[in-house]
């Protein structure tokens, strides 16, 4: 009796093992891969779920959410041999469970190192100034790139996103001295320009004025023409009046420069006496 409970518990625990294997419980978003002695033989979907025990064998869990892979920040040179820095997130998802196992060794690296690669020949086909504008283009470009290969692994590509993109801590130094030297370059250009239109100014008002100053002794001259034609048009063949006025003006100029605060000697003509003698007597004639 002892022996045949022994075997009687023993089958009892086997009975258990075997149907603990034989059950499967798939949680929601997940697919798991069944081997049959070592080969491909179904897929099991969400749910409860039954497979032969100690033949078949769940070979691979796989998520079939949307999975998110980070693409590490890695260094680009630009056509123009610029440094930038740059990288990427991308959201992928399992659509054939079969190829995602079987047809890649890891799918999530490989769309890593595919991304990768990729974003180094589309940036590297692009200038510095392109590239840091066209994270739009890039990130196009960079879906459409791995789309086919994706496929092929049995997964889909929803969504590709630039996280950074810019340049390295050197180029920025280096733009930095290149805008300095653009900013100080065009502050000269300003000031250069600045004092040609003041020169241009200057010159052109020294011009009007040397016009103006011309203008005026040609008024000035046509009217002392004009007086003096009066004058001997007035005076005639009497040229008393007119003597008579010369010798008044040249009185009160030598009253005026006596009169002058920074005069101390005034020097008299020595023929003064004679000439108003002259001039008197030419009046009383």
């Amino acid at each position: 009796m002892e022996g045949f409970s022994i075997v009687a518990v023993a089958l009892f625990a086997f009975v258990v093992v075997t149907v603990a294997k034989g059950v499967r419980i798939i949680p929601q978003g997940e697919e798991w891969i069944v081997e049959r002695l070592g080969k491909y033989n179904t897929t099991l979907l969400p749910g409860l779920r039954f497979i032969i025990p100690y033949l078949d064998r769940v070979a691979y869990k796989l998520v079939t959410k949307d999975i998110i892979l980070d693409v590490q920040e890695q260094e680009v040179i630009t056509r123009d041999n610029a440094v930038i820095l740059t990288n990427a997130i991308a959201f992928i998802k399992v659509t054939d469970p079969v190829k995602a196992v079987y047809g890649v060794v890891d799918f999530g690296e490989a769309i890593r190192n595919l991304i990768m690669t990729t974003l180094r020949s589309i940036c590297g086909e692009m200038d510095l100034d392109e590239a840091l504008s066209s994270r739009d283009k890039i990130k196009a470009r960079l879906r459409e790139s791995i789309a086919d290969e994706a496929v092929d692994w049995g997964l889909t590509v929803k969504s590709v996103e630039i996280q950074d993109i810019k340049p390295s801590p050197s180029m920025q130094k280096a733009m930095e001295m290149q805008a300095s030297a653009e900013r100080e370059r065009k502050a000269m250009v300003t000031r250069a320009e600045g004092e040609k239109q003041a020169m241009i100014l200057q010159a052109e008002a020294r011009l009007e004025s040397a016009k103006r100053d011309a203008a005026a002794q040609v008024n000035l001259a046509e009217a002392s023409a004009e007086a003096i034609r009066r004058v001997t048009t007035a005076i005639g063949d009497n040229h008393t009046p007119m003597l008579y006025m010369l010798g008044e003006k040249y009185v009160n100029s030598l009253l005026r420069l006596g009169e002058s605060d920074n005069a101390k000697i005034v020097v008299m003509p020595a023929d003064l006496q004679e000439s108003l003698a002259g001039l008197l007597r030419r009046r009383g004639g």
